[in-house]
């Protein structure tokens, strides 16, 4: 497994498993199945409404703790609650939490950021993380002495976020990619794309296996989902071989600087309101 050392010197995999969308008991099948597979890191959030039963995974596979990396987020009604990062903890199971983002540059992020850096000094976070923050890259960092290791943001071979890469790359902040596949109304258009269909015959590979690899190899961190199992074991499988440089070059051609979702200011507001309803103990 490939590994990324971030901006604080800590270092975690290039790849995990995601568990946006999984309702509770598939998650917590899913992180148990890819721990025992090799996965170390995992990715979920207040927001997925599966914390606890990603904390159950994790126990029911018998990995020591100290060997995943498990990254969660920060949903913009807790920035403000003085508690939120303990009752995360809680939630999980755990006594620490290795990456802790938060997750929309909402009107009050600042809150929530102050939120990091404090759970950050005091050691019951290892990594900062923001999401979905693009352009709000420029104010955390003109406004906060503590910068983030991570961000994560929606990412794929027709939206490569090539601009905001001149900063990341600046800052040595790693980049998550969300919709690594190009998300639900792209993966298909993607996936039977010639190019990436001629490098799947060429490495004998499926066609998510080289997209995933080109995500590794442009440096980014990705966390494709799945409740199924030979999904999971075949999104880890893409340390067997490597693009060449010419490959590399003709998957950059698919940019189309398109994205997937857009989101509206609108949606900023409507998070505000939105009250988590948290899976039972």
């Amino acid at each position: 497994m490939k590994e990324f050392k971030l901006n604080n010197g800590i270092t975690m995999p290039s790849v995990g498993i995601g568990t946006f969308l999984l309702e509770p008991k598939d998650a917590e099948n899913s992180v148990k199945e890819a721990l025992k597979l090799g996965y170390r890191l995992i990715d979920t959030a207040n927001a997925y409404m599966n914390e606890r039963a990603v904390g159950r995974g994790i126990k029911e596979s018998g990995v020591d703790r100290k060997e995943i990396f498990l990254s969660t987020k920060l949903w913009p009604t807790e920035y403000e609650n003085p508690n939120a990062v303990d009752e995360t903890l809680e939630r999980l199971g755990t006594n620490y939490i290795d990456l802790l983002f938060i997750h929309q540059p909402t009107k009050n992020w600042r809150e929530g950021y102050k939120q990091l850096v404090n759970a950050y000094k005091k050691g019951k976070i290892k990594a900062i993380g923001i999401s979905n923050f693009e352009s709000e890259i420029n104010e955390v960092l003109a406004e906060f002495d503590v910068k983030p290791q991570v961000i994560q943001v929606e990412c794929h071979p027709f939206f490569p976020q090539d601009e905001l890469r001149t900063i990341t790359k600046k800052e040595e902040i790693k980049i998550m990619s969300w919709y690594p596949l190009g998300g639900k109304d792209m993966t298909g258009e993607l996936l039977n794309n010639p190019i990436i269909i001629n490098l799947a015959n060429k490495y004998h590979k499926s066609t998510a296996q080289i997209v995933l690899r080109w995500h590794t190899q442009m440096g980014f961190i990705v966390i494709p989902g799945s409740k199924n199992v030979e999904h999971i074991k075949d999104n880890i499988d893409i340390f067997d071989f490597c693009l060449s440089n010419e490959d590399m070059n003709e998957i950059l051609k698919l940019n189309k600087h398109q994205r997937r979702y857009i989101r509206s200011d609108e949606a900023l507001v409507n998070y505000l309101n939105w009250k988590i309803t948290y899976e039972e103990k």
